[in-house]
């Protein structure tokens, strides 16, 4: 079983920069694609960003060039770095881990919240 948990959630202003931090751990040696999702109130869960073992990046499209995500395959961590943040990336953020074998692993997720 894999264990996720998240850090580096918290207040910050439009226009500034947070980081989010996800670290695997237990049977996290198999795992393959780490990402983020978030969940805003009255919205729908949405999938943030995603990295897999080589290297391969995705980003909805609403964070498209704001937000980076990176993986330390070493360090079974990935990193979410925000940068212009907006009001409406508000919302808990929530770590993912999928393993090769296609079990997914939630973390409990960081409250993010941006002020205007």
């Amino acid at each position: 079983q894999v264990r996720l948990v998240e850090s580096g959630g918290g207040l910050v202003q439009a226009g500034r920069s947070l980081e989010l931090t996800c670290v695997a751990s237990g049977n996290s040696f198999t795992l393959n694609t780490m990402g983020w999702y978030r969940q805003a109130p009255g919205k729908e869960r949405e999938l943030v960003a995603t990295a897999n073992w080589v290297g391969d990046t995705d980003y909805a499209d609403s964070v498209k060039g704001r937000f980076t995500i990176s993986k330390d395959n070493a360090k079974q961590t990935v990193y979410l770095k925000m940068n212009v943040v907006k009001p409406e990336d508000t919302g808990v953020y929530v770590c993912i881990a999928d393993s090769f074998d296609g079990k997914r692993s939630w973390g409990q997720g960081t409250q993010v919240t941006v002020s205007s």
